[in-house]
Parts: structure tokens; C-alpha cells; sequence
């Protein structure tokens, strides 16, 4: 069902507004954490075999899908109606909320990659007692989110990938947290969640 407001909504502001959030966010956390001689972004330093290579391609999906996004902005390239590209703006500028919400808890210990010689922290707190990945989930909102509104062969590749390589991330992160952490992590897993909710009693997934 469409509604007449629907089908008037300049989709391709809200689309750039959802890209600008989000991204901001990310840029104003890299800048502040510079500030404080931290080196945010490590994907694919130091490291080798399985770990560079899933970064690496993380990387590439991460990056290359703004392109995309922007192109099918630009050009108004959506199959889908207007009341699937209104949900579509609700679910990323969900994903901004949550992103936000995420650094903010992160503090410090947040970095794009898994840090080689860094020292942090582990955070299970705020955002994170009800989501192990808050800013992955974050990531996928906003692609999906950006999917709704612009549907195409181009945005719908490029998002797969993306969503895709996220989670082999977060699959490699989670082995890194197992090595660093210990049973301190491995109750935490035990507890919450990989992307959302928690439970007790139950081994987490």
C-alpha cells in the first residue's frame, strides 16, 4: 500500500543524508582518536595469510560500495516502489543511530581491523551487552537500508559483497577476541549475541 506522501519524498536527500551521518560519524571518530596518537584504521597491517586477505577484500567491499551507492543516487536507478524506499530510509537511518551509539561505547578501543600491537579493551557494555558487533550490524542497516531505496543490479552486488565480507570479519575478529581475552570473552560470547539480542542459560552464536 503507497501513500501520496510516499511518492512525493525527495528520496535522493534522505539517501545522501543517511551516507552523510554515517559516514561522518566515521570520520569525526578516525580524527578524534588521531588526535589521541591512535591509529584507527589497520585493516591489513601487519598482517599475513587468511587475516590480510579477508581485511583486504573487506576493505575494497567497504570502499567500493559508496560509489555505487552514489551512482544509483545520481541516477535515480531504483525497482522498487516508494513505500519499500521510505523502509528503506528508516533502516539506515536506524543503522546510523546504532553506528553512533557504537563508537560512542567503543571509546578508545575501537579500530577499522583487527589491531596487531594496540592494547584495548573489551567492551560489553552499553550497546555491546545486546550486540557483540553493534557497528557491523550498523554497516549492513545502512546497505540494506541504501538497497531499499535505490534497487538495482549495481547497489544489490556490491551490498551482498559488502555484507558478506563484514561478516568473515567479524568471524576473524571473534577468534582474535578468543586468543586476547579468554574466558572473559568466551562468557561474554556465552551471553550475547554476534549481531543482536542476548540470553542466559545457552551458548551464544
Amino acid at each position: 500500500m503507497s501513500f501520496p506522501l510516499e511518492e512525493s519524498i525527495p528520496y535522493h536527500i534522505l539517501a545522501l543524508l543517511v551516507l552523510a551521518v554515517f559516514y561522518g560519524i566515521y570520520l569525526i571518530k578516525q580524527w578524534r582518536q588521531k588526535r589521541c596518537g591512535i591509529q584507527t584504521m589497520q585493516i591489513g597491517r601487519g598482517k599475513d595469510g587468511q587475516t590480510h586477505t579477508v581485511e583486504t577484500l573487506m576493505g575494497i567491499a567497504t570502499v567500493g560500495i559508496i560509489p555505487a551507492q552514489l551512482l544509483s543516487i545520481a541516477s535515480g536507478w531504483s525497482h522498487l516502489p516508494a513505500n519499500a524506499r521510505f523502509t528503506g530510509f528508516c533502516v539506515g537511518f536506524v543503522g546510523d543511530l546504532i553506528f553512533l551509539i557504537s563508537v560512542f561505547c567503543m571509546k578508545d578501543s575501537w579500530r577499522a581491523g583487527i589491531p596487531v600491537k594496540d592494547k584495548t579493551e573489551l567492551v560489553t557494555d552499553g550497546i555491546y551487552a545486546y550486540s557483540r558487533n553493534p557497528a557491523f550490524l550498523s554497516f549492513d542497516l545502512q546497505y540494506i537500508g541504501l538497497l531499499l531505496m535505490y534497487c538495482n543490479l549495481l547497489t544489490g552486488m556490491f551490498t551482498v559483497f559488502a555484507i558478506t565480507m563484514l561478516h568473515l570479519q567479524i568471524l576473524q575478529e571473534e577468534h582474535y577476541l578468543t586468543a586476547a581475552f579468554g574466558a572473559e570473552y568466551l562468557e561474554y560470547r556465552h551471553q550475547v549475541f554476534r549481531y543482536l539480542g542476548r540470553r542466559k542459560g545457552k551458548t551464544g552464536f
